[in-house]
């Protein structure tokens, strides 16, 4: 009987402790998309060039890093908006550049709702069936590698003037794929406990819901009229 009520107590424990865990991710992911959105209007009011946005990618594998090493101290919630608040930064000019085509304000608000639409959906799914999709995890990563050996080559063949139109549009299906599926993955992993830090959960969501949000944008204006 005592080691039935230990067991108990411990399931318990277990689950109030998981579900803390995903109140407070989704409460700074909501945070740090609000924080982004701000950083976003303000460079593009400052007109930033499309530098800026590059520059934000390489400097949040920096970020990254940092709070890898600092995600069970003090530091690590500021340095939570730090990240999302440079990378909000980051896509300002992207966000002006399909802003300046005919239809860019379609194209922002299609990209946005079928986003928001993704990744409610999915997250809503495995909240609700609390369904393990942690067997995804070596398909993800080899599926990472091959974005990663098309993003090079996005880079190095228009040095040999090779046209890449069909090549974008593949990378960006690709990347689409592939966070839809890192959605379920690590909604998976919080629900299921095996993500505790609610911090690096929240970093894991936010970067699924931005490369979502950037290679949906990339689809629509690739089939919109411009």
């Amino acid at each position: 009987m005592r080691n039935v009520n230990t067991y108990e107590m411990q399931h318990t424990g277990s689950v109030l402790q998981t579900n803390k865990v995903i109140r407070n991710t989704y409460m700074l992911l909501a945070m740090t998309l609000v924080f982004s959105a701000f950083t976003a209007g303000i460079s593009m009011l400052l007109q930033m060039p499309m530098m800026v946005y590059l520059g934000s990618i390489i400097l949040s594998f920096v970020m990254l890093f940092v709070l890898n090493k600092k995600q069970n101290s003090a530091a690590a919630l500021p340095l939570v908006f730090v990240f999302t608040g440079l990378m909000g930064f980051g896509i300002g000019p992207l966000l002006n550049h399909y802003l300046a085509m005919a239809n860019g304000g379609q194209i922002v608000m299609t990209a946005m709702g079928m986003t928001a639409a993704t990744f409610l959906g999915l997250s809503a799914y495995v909240l609700t069936s609390r369904k393990d999709f942690s067997f995804m995890g070596g398909f993800l990563m080899a599926g990472m590698m091959v974005a990663l050996v098309a993003m090079v080559a996005l880079f190095v063949l228009p040095l040999f003037g090779v046209e890449l139109g069909a090549l974008h549009l593949a990378f960006s299906a690709l990347v689409v794929m592939l966070m839809a599926g890192f959605i379920l993955y690590d909604t998976s992993n919080i629900v299921n406990g095996t993500y505790t830090n609610y911090v690096m959960a929240t970093v894991s969501l936010y970067l699924n819901i931005y490369n979502l949000f950037i290679h949906l944008m990339s689809l629509v204006g690739a089939f919109s009229d411009d």
